[in-house]
């Protein structure tokens, strides 16, 4: 199944864009499996380097996180602040 993407723009951000609303939506609950550099590649029709740079962009901005020989998952979110420090 493969998504059509605007070539116009930055492919791997329409990606890792694509990802983060799965996230977002629950699709991808936290601690579920995102799909591989493989898996991407061919869903979206895009080389091995776009997928990988989407997913470290996805890892950069604590969305994923990856663990060697495992793939990658998505990450806790930490709880908003309140801005406010602890006593």
């Amino acid at each position: 199944m493969s998504t059509e993407l605007d070539r116009t723009r930055p492919v791997w951000r329409q990606v890792a864009a694509a990802i983060e609303a799965r996230i977002a939506s629950g699709e991808y609950p936290v601690g579920a499996r995102v799909p591989s550099v493989v898996e991407l590649s061919a869903e979206f029709g895009i080389a091995a380097s776009t997928a990988q740079k989407a997913l470290a962009h996805l890892k950069a901005e604590g969305l994923i996180r990856a663990e060697v020989g495992l793939g990658s998952f998505v990450a806790e979110r930490p709880a908003p602040s309140s801005g406010q420090g602890e006593a």
